[in-house]
């Protein structure tokens, strides 16, 4: 039976990401160090490799056919607070993935990138041929693992694909964490009947894609002819406001929206939204979770 290495595979998006792997009758070795995944997460079937990616990695990626990297310290405001952790997870944990995955003769590694990277550049939607102009460190080390994943394609064997996530969301966000995303501080201040927090106007735009379309997004990646060496966005396409979405919610749980406005964050851009003609084209597959439909299910899932 063919093996698939999931890093970061005890988080949000790796947990789902291995179920699915599971599902359709792959081995999956799940590696995580649990600073910010969770055991609950892991599933059941997958051989766990507890342990930091950077130490690890040759262990990881040893009879493996693909290797998903999505291991990370995520959050921009952490980043600002702490960059160099930052940079060895993301950065260089890429690195260190890349170099073993070669040595392993791994056939491909699919790296998990971010929406980060574009920075505040004024051009929507974002497409992949624009300059980076990243804001904070977490983008500024996705950006740089980004450009080793192309390296490595260009001067070795091993096949290689990066993916610019948007504001992915689904069940299992942790909304304790203190770097969580909106959704997941949106729905518990609506369970627990507060007002919703928000960081500036709220006239900021995102582009919301949910956690199932992601999955497909990333094995259609690790299985696409013709692709090494590509970056792809990954994501629906539409832009919707943080109000916009906190109405939503409300409307979910039956309430009327109420925001609590607080300072804009350091390192958030104000609109972002993606051009996913490249991923339609060139991994076959589109989001097609609708908004409403994908907060639903995250909703139902509490």
């Amino acid at each position: 039976m063919t093996l698939d290495v999931v890093t970061g595979g005890a988080g949000f998006i790796g947990s789902h990401l291995a179920e699915e792997l599971l599902r359709r009758g792959r081995r999956v070795r799940v590696v995580d160090d649990f600073s910010t995944g969770r055991r609950a997460n892991v599933p059941a079937g997958a051989e766990l490799l507890e342990g930091d990616v950077n130490a690890v990695a040759a262990e990881a990626a040893r009879g493996a056919e693909v290797v998903y990297h999505l291991a990370a310290l995520p959050s921009v405001p952490r980043s600002v607070e702490r960059p160099l952790e930052c940079h060895r997870a993301t950065a260089r944990g890429t690195i260190e993935i890349l170099a073993a995955a070669e040595k392993a003769g791994v056939r491909r590694v699919v790296v998990a990138s971010s929406s980060s990277v574009y920075g505040d550049t004024p051009t929507l939607p974002k497409r992949e041929d624009m300059p980076p102009r990243p804001l904070s460190p977490y983008a500024a080390a996705k950006l740089a693992a980004e450009l080793y994943t192309r390296s490595w394609a260009a001067l070795t064997r091993l096949e290689t694909v990066a993916l610019r996530f948007f504001n992915v969301y689904g069940p299992r966000q942790d909304p304790d964490s203190p770097y969580a995303a909106v959704i997941p501080i949106f729905l518990r201040s609506l369970r627990e009947k507060r007002p919703m927090p928000v960081n500036g106007d709220g006239l900021q735009t995102r582009d919301f894609t949910y956690v199932g379309d992601v999955v497909r997004g990333l094995i259609a990646a690790g299985t696409a002819p013709g692709v090494s060496g590509r970056v792809y966005n990954l994501a629906g396409g539409r832009p919707v406001t943080i109000l916009e979405l906190g109405r939503a919610l409300a409307k979910l749980a039956g309430t009327e929206a109420a925001f609590e406005h607080r300072p804009a964050r350091a390192g958030d851009v104000k609109a972002s939204h993606a051009d996913g003609s490249a991923m339609r084209r060139d991994l076959g597959m589109s989001t097609d979770t609708p908004l409403e439909e994908g907060l639903r299910r995250t909703w139902e899932a509490r």
